[in-house]
């Protein structure tokens, strides 16, 4: 199974953060998973990349023509595409993807996982989405699905397969049962 996971390429300003997304790369290496995200070696993203390797995992990386221009990439990846834009790479990973999990991040990630969510709403998607809510990082999106629902603008099936973990326990949870 692929993982493609969404999340920052800086470290933000919470130390919980690089150590979640270090325990989260040394499992899915360990369990024999491939990973795939932004191809990038700064900040939570290099972090992921990094540990998924030392545990053994492979890892996709997707980047950007113009980041890879800025020699942005992590080095040593087990494959690595440069996609034309930001489209063309949002494409790609949710292609090469089986399962997608957003990682606590900025507008890129949220942008992002909108898209899958958007996807599994129309069911052109199959996979779980999990949006990793770290010390409650994504109760903000949570309330606003669950509103877009009250109001009649989103039917709860749609929802369905759109999971809120707390932890990389809950996270196992729900990739088991897929």
């Amino acid at each position: 199974m692929n993982i493609t996971v969404y999340l920052g390429s800086s470290f933000g300003n919470d130390p919980k953060l690089e150590t979640a997304v270090r325990a989260l790369g040394r499992w899915i290496g360990e369990s024999g998973y491939g990973l795939v995200y932004g191809g990038s070696h700064t900040g939570l993203m290099g972090a992921l990349a990094e540990s998924t390797l030392q545990a053994g995992g492979a890892v996709t990386g997707i980047e950007v023509s113009y980041f890879a221009e800025d020699d942005l990439q992590y080095r040593g990846l087990t494959h690595l595409y440069i996609a034309e834009d930001l489209p063309q790479r949002k494409t790609r990973m949710i292609e090469l993807g089986d399962a997608f999990i957003a990682f606590p991040g900025g507008p890129g990630t949220l942008e992002e996982i909108s898209e899958v969510i958007s996807r599994k709403a129309i069911k052109r998607l199959s996979g779980p989405c999990i949006l990793y809510n770290l010390d409650g990082y994504y109760e903000g999106l949570r309330t606003q699905l669950h509103h877009m629902v009250k109001m009649g603008l989103c039917a709860p099936e749609k929802l369905d397969d759109i999971h809120f973990a707390a932890d990389l326990g809950e996270i196992k949870t729900i990739l088991a049962k897929k």
